[in-house]
């Protein structure tokens, strides 16, 4: 056994490792075999499998699946989702968990908040697509460009000043790139469908971050319980459980469930009850409607 995020675990998560390889089979299969028998089977199978690849991302970025940092790294070097450096992804939403930081929107670097100085500021067109992305609709069609167009530029500007850690994490990923392009030459699927398989699984991860923190002074009340499903909890390793996240990020994502319904009454007085239960209850209460305003509501808007 090793330490790993200040819980026990075996030396190597063998239910993780065989994910990672599972995931890559998948992946192969949807941009060769089932992209040349029906070409939306394999966008289908490789929009999952681009999902599913994130996720894992997400868990080696906690210490996952072994003790060896660039080993769990290489796992999951491939770029399959094609637009964010996974050296960016890891130092972002590791400095995301400073939870006393959740939701603001200097801080927390994935908050959806807007200052609410800057937002007066905004032009209107901006503002109504920023309406439009607080909705889960808006959320999954528009939110991945809005992150490209946002978080591309800013990590350009940081090159151009010298910093040398984004530029090394964008060369790796620019390394990774070509060979995916190596890859994709010789499979079945075309690139103008490989993109729309990117941007789907994109937005399918949208609707797992789409509420998973909410604007509450306490800062343990602000990441969200979905209890039910099987599909998207799978697709998300158990990271609808988010709270239980927060609060034990080096628990392996297929120990989650048992966890949480050990503790279950515990983490619902932890959270203040922030729960749903299940994606169907987002999509019914929130495909249309917005949850949140875009202006933080917790910081002082201009007097």
């Amino acid at each position: 056994m090793t330490e790993r995020a200040g819980l026990k675990a075996p030396a190597v998560e063998w239910p993780t490792l065989a994910l990672i390889a599972a995931c890559h089979a998948l992946w192969y299969l949807g941009v060769s075999w089932a992209a040349s028998t029906f070409l939306p089977f394999g966008m289908a199978l490789t929009i999952l499998a681009i999902t599913l690849h994130s996720s894992l991302q997400h868990e080696v970025l906690h210490g996952h699946p072994t003790h060896v940092r660039a080993l769990n790294e290489a796992l999951v070097a491939l770029p399959l989702g094609l637009l964010f450096p996974y050296g960016r992804f890891r130092d972002l939403h590791l400095a995301h968990h400073r939870d006393e930081y959740l939701t603001d929107p200097y801080d927390d670097p994935e908050s959806n908040f807007q200052d609410p100085q800057v937002w007066a500021r905004l032009p209107g067109p901006f503002k109504a697509l920023l309406r439009f992305n607080n909705t889960l609709l808006g959320r999954m069609l528009v939110g991945p460009a809005i992150a490209c167009a946002t978080f591309v530029p800013a990590d350009l500007r940081a090159i151009l000043r010298g910093d040398r850690a984004i530029a090394r994490d964008w060369a790796l990923h620019l390394a990774g790139l070509g060979l995916l392009t190596l890859i994709l030459r010789g499979a079945e699927m075309p690139w103008w469908a490989y993109l729309m398989s990117a941007y789907a699984g994109l937005a399918i991860l949208k609707i797992r971050t789409f509420l998973e923190h909410r604007a509450h002074e306490i800062a343990r009340c602000r990441s969200v319980i979905v209890e039910g499903g099987r599909v998207l909890p799978f697709l998300f390793l158990n990271n609808n459980l988010h709270i239980v996240h927060h609060t034990k990020p080096g628990l392996a994502w297929y120990l989650l469930p048992a966890h949480y319904r050990a503790h279950r009454a515990e983490y619902l007085r932890r959270n203040d009850s922030y729960l749903y239960r299940n994606y169907g209850e987002i999509f019914r209460a929130h495909f249309l409607r917005a949850k949140d305003p875009v202006p933080h509501p917790l910081r002082p808007g201009e007097g």
